[in-house]
């Protein structure tokens, strides 16, 4: 017998990667998960060498950056690989996610998975924050004080926790350090949630497409898919070197490249693009408190759809009502974006309020009425068939 299936090692590999069966149906939409895995292998291997020579020091973390670019052997490239690569791993994983809506990846006996999935979003948000802020340019610092005070809207004990959390009476020193600390911790929780996502996971095996059982045909991993996964990584590797060697300062904000100020404060105050979605519905709503519980809901509105979703069928393959709102669902989400990063005025208040109802409508209200429809002309063309 092969070693690879002898040793008590290599065979978690083969059965994970290697003789793993997979239902022959599934398309390129299942290699994002191979392309979040080298994301996070990039944003790991990258992060360890840039923190080598990063100052968390709040008095020289800007410029420590600064030495990193300018004279640091190939410092420029590990900076920009890391910037763009936090990018790049929320294109992949909200691709991930939209993929699961589709397809409906998160219905039984697959809710485990997920509940775990939603868990690593949650995570990898708090990463890409906390990075985000060491960084120390001036939206460093202005994104970190409006985040944190968030945390105020906490009846009694919210003010507390801000100063907690700043170590302080604003952002400073100890700040900027605890965050590096937990900046440097929290990818290797994910890579450890990582490991169950795809642990609990290999206990059912992917979905399909069809939406049907896939156990009828299935094809080993390696030698199938393994290449196809090579493939799209691939591609990936030259949309993200374009964007490294070419265009590296695309996806960033320009005041960042400015060193925090706490005595300037910038004219508009914005998170990175990927946590947008969510900052416009923190500000449609006029009420802190509030505003901060719906922020976090939007969130945790996921885990609802195994329960909101009485669908029969499993994804939205073969119906045409879902597909339909899926894909209202998915412009409402990039308009919720495009509103994140403009001022708070007319019109763009009421077109937040109008997205946030529709984000929300969608997973509470919509996903349960089709579903139910399409249930009832699903049995009524049975009944006529016969």
């Amino acid at each position: 017998m092969a070693i690879r299936k002898t040793n008590v090692y290599l065979n978690l590999v083969n059965s994970y990667i290697i003789d793993s069966p997979q239902p022959s149906s599934i398309n390129y939409w299942w290699n994002l998960g191979s392309l979040l895995g080298l994301c996070l292998v990039i944003q790991i291997c990258t992060g360890i060498f840039l923190a080598m020579h990063y100052s968390s020091d709040i008095d020289l973390a800007f410029t420590s950056v600064e030495h990193i670019m300018r004279d640091v052997q190939y410092g420029w490239l590990l900076r920009y690989m890391h910037a763009n690569g936090a990018s790049f791993f929320f294109i992949c994983m909200y691709i991930h996610i939209g993929k699961g809506l589709y397809y409906g990846s998160y219905r039984s006996p697959r809710t485990l998975v997920w509940i775990i999935g939603v868990i690593i979003f949650i995570l990898t948000m708090a990463a890409a924050f906390l990075g985000y802020c060491v960084v120390y340019g001036q939206m460093s610092h202005w994104g970190a004080t409006v985040i944190t005070n968030l945390f105020s809207a906490i009846p009694f004990i919210g003010e507390d926790i801000v100063h907690w959390l700043w170590g302080g009476f604003s952002v400073s020193n100890p700040t900027i350090k605890r965050f590096f600390a937990f900046h440097y911790l929290v990818p290797f929780i994910i890579a450890a949630v990582v490991i169950m996502h795809m642990m609990a996971l290999h206990v059912h095996g992917s979905s399909n497409p069809l939406g049907i059982t896939g156990n009828l045909d299935r094809l080993p991993m390696h030698g199938y898919f393994v290449f196809k996964d090579l493939v799209t990584i691939f591609v990936f590797m030259i949309f993200f070197s374009f964007f490294v060697f070419f265009s590296p300062n695309t996806m960033g904000h320009p005041d960042n490249y400015i060193p925090g100020n706490p005595l300037v404060t910038p004219a508009s105050i914005v998170p990175e693009w990927y946590l947008l979605p969510f900052y416009a519905i923190l500000r449609s709503i006029p009420d802190k408190l509030m505003g901060v519980i719906v922020m976090f809901s939007a969130i945790l509105v996921l885990l609802l759809l195994p329960l909101t979703d009485r669908s029969i069928i499993r994804g939205n393959s073969f119906k045409v009502l879902s597909k339909l709102f899926f894909w209202l669902f998915v412009f409402n989400f990039i308009l919720l974006g495009k509103i994140g990063e403009c001022h708070v005025e007319v019109p763009f208040i009421l077109m937040g309020q109008i997205a946030t109802i529709i984000y929300f409508g969608y997973f509470i209200v919509i996903v349960p009425i089709i579903s139910t429809i399409e249930n009832v002309l699903f049995y009524v063309s049975i009944a006529n068939n016969k």
